[in-house]
């Protein structure tokens, strides 16, 4: 009798979960359309908003159209030039100082980072300096930049470095600063110890903080590049910071213009395509974003 029993409530709970699945609502992932979407409106709207303001401080009449003209005007000159050879030399040109300056800003940066985290020594010596170069202006380096390389791209290079490095450096001390105890107590008890727990446990643990850094780093090189193509003039070498610079000379605003819109657009798209994505990666695998 009891078996008979048991036997029909199982029966009768199988139904009922049975019943719950028929009702639960399976949520499907969004599709590509719908990511890109809600990846995009957010910048759509805010770009709307900021070219509606322009339009009306045009229409204020605050400076004339010549100094500060209309968004119109800019973005056809804009379209303009992006069907120019010249426009995208500029570009390459400037994105290869880009990417060499901040690669190299990159190596010196964790070399450095490694060696003041691991020695208290160097801590001690160079910890504050590291901080102290991260808050110096770096146009304010370019005249010793001048000076010691004259007008070349190494002076370009120079102070691409001294304004990335230390914010790279930093964030790699900051992450391994705050990695738990109880994090490199289990490595330890694992065999983790050496090269292998800063393999294993301490870089793994540094990195949002270490991306953090990189961030920084990379926003830090791409506004002492802009510098110095500004002050450091190369001939027979276009870029967007000589083409800001012939533009002021020209009395061009509509060109001048429609160079900073692309100065700012590579800057949005870098950290959208690169960072942002290793930054939503990261938080994935530590469990801190769930959608």
């Amino acid at each position: 009798m009891a078996i008979a029993e048991r036997q029909l409530r199982e029966r009768h709970e199988q139904e009922l979960a049975g019943l719950d699945a028929l009702e639960t609502v399976v949520e499907r992932p969004p599709s590509f359309a719908a990511r890109t979407w809600a990846m995009l409106w957010p910048k759509l709207l805010a770009i709307a908003i900021v070219i509606g303001g322009w339009q009306l401080l045009v229409e204020s009449g605050w400076r004339p159209e010549f100094t500060f003209p209309s968004p119109f005007t800019v973005f056809e000159r804009l379209w303009t030039d992006l069907g120019t050879a010249e426009f995208w030399t500029a570009v390459n040109v400037t994105m290869q100082r880009a990417v060499k300056g901040y690669a190299l800003a990159l190596v010196i940066g964790v070399a450095v980072g490694l060696a003041v985290s691991r020695s208290r020594v160097l801590r001690a010596a160079v910890g504050s300096l590291i901080t102290g170069l991260q808050t110096m202006p770096s146009v304010a380096w370019f005249p010793l930049a001048i000076l010691l390389f004259k007008l070349t791209d190494a002076a370009i290079m120079f102070v691409i470095v001294l304004g990335a490095a230390p914010s790279i450096a930093n964030g790699l001390i900051h992450g391994i600063d705050h990695v738990p105890p109880i994090m490199l107590r289990a490595g330890r008890v694992l065999g983790a110890r050496g090269i292998a727990a800063y393999r294993h446990v301490i870089l793994p643990a540094a990195l949002p903080s270490f991306t953090a850094g990189l961030k920084q780093g990379w926003a830090f090189s791409w506004r002492s590049l802009m510098a110095g193509e500004l002050l450091v003039i190369i001939a027979k070498s276009s870029s967007l910071g000589h083409q800001l610079a012939v533009s002021r000379e020209l009395l061009d605003a509509p060109g001048l213009m429609a160079t900073m819109i692309v100065i700012l657009a590579i800057g949005i798209i870098v950290d959208t395509l690169f960072f942002a994505q290793i930054d939503k990666r990261l938080r994935r695998r530590w469990g801190l974003d769930q959608k």
